[in-house]
């Protein structure tokens, strides 16, 4: 199997990227079985289906990442990157010196859970379990809080992880979560986005932002300026400035979260938190609803800005052909 990363390359520099999604190929030659459920293995030793594809995968991820980041044109440091992306990462990398980790949280992939662990693991939350609304920011230690020797100490030395998830899914649930239940972001946002984009919306709340008026925000937003919750993972977390240990799946989250839990020796009461009750998971036909229902035009043209977490991370590009919106 060829490394993603390669064949996104070859298509980029044809030029052929658009026309190639628009006939759906790149959605018919994506990387290998992407993302396989945790499952059990056999009782007999062996692994199973879904841990060999697993591995199929993440070998596929890694091939991916080496052979852009080994590229000379790419950072080898966060000290090499632009002071803005260098404090974007910096400030998105949270530290545990107790259990000797760094964890690059990307909003919309279960960050609170984390977060919510960082703060048990500290001695500040008694249970990942508490109720009640969570604070981004007190007690939790940011690695851009820190001076340049104690960075360099810690990216060196400590185990660095990151949760990936598929970026169409990612920017649907920030959408369905900002647009749809957050006042906030709906008088920060909202309300601007519906004035750009629409006749007569001057009126508007911001409440009533569609997906496709979210979608030509993004396409017409600069990629440096986003807010987190929809900036690309790859401009949130830099893979090529930071060498992280173990790259784990929203998909996979649970198993995922073990492993990296189990690695670091955490206390055997710690586990990774429940899906709560009220929570409302972005399916494979939600997404199917809203991409099959939104111009084309506009997910063609947006997908280049995240080109890099479709390919360094093994997903498929969105399938949007006729043909598969038909069924």
């Amino acid at each position: 199997l060829l490394p993603s990363m390669l064949m996104f390359g070859v298509i980029l520099a044809s030029s052929g990227l658009l026309l190639m999604i628009e006939r759906g190929i790149l959605a018919q030659v994506g990387p290998p079985p992407p993302h396989p459920p945790a499952g059990p293995s056999r009782r007999d030793g062996r692994d199973s289906a879904a841990e060999l594809e697993l591995e199929v995968l993440r070998d596929t991820r890694n091939r991916t990442i080496r052979a852009l980041c080994g590229q000379r044109s790419m950072p080898r440091s966060v000290w090499e990157l632009p002071p803005g992306q260098r404090r974007t990462v910096l400030r998105h990398l949270l530290v545990s010196d107790k259990y000797r980790f760094l964890y690059c949280y990307v909003p919309k992939v279960a960050c609170s859970n984390w977060k919510r662990i960082l703060k048990v693991l500290d001695g500040a939350l008694e249970s990942v379990d508490v109720q009640g609304k969570m604070d981004h920011k007190s007690d939790l230690v940011f690695l851009g809080d820190m001076k340049p020797e104690e960075i360099s100490y810690r990216l060196k030395h400590y185990y660095k992880f990151i949760f990936v998830r598929n970026p169409m899914e990612r920017l649907l649930s920030a959408y369905r979560n900002k647009f749809g239940e957050i006042k906030e972001y709906q008088q920060k946002y909202g309300v601007e986005i519906v004035r750009r984009y629409r006749k007569n919306g001057a009126n508007s709340a911001g409440d009533d932002v569609t997906f496709s008026e979210f979608l030509q925000y993004l396409l017409d937003e600069d990629v440096e300026r986003m807010n987190e919750h929809w900036m690309p993972i790859y401009n949130l977390c830099q893979p090529c400035a930071v060498r992280y240990d173990f790259i784990g799946s929203y998909e996979r989250l649970h198993a995922d979260a073990n492993h990296v839990l189990e690695h670091i020796q955490s206390p055997s009461f710690v586990r990774f938190p429940e899906r709560q009750a009220w929570y409302k998971p972005v399916t494979a036909e939600t997404l199917h609803y809203y991409l099959c229902n939104t111009q084309r035009r506009l997910i063609k043209e947006l997908l280049p800005k995240y080109i890099l977490d479709f390919s360094l991370f093994a997903y498929p590009l969105p399938n949007i052909t006729s043909e598969f919106c038909r069924q």
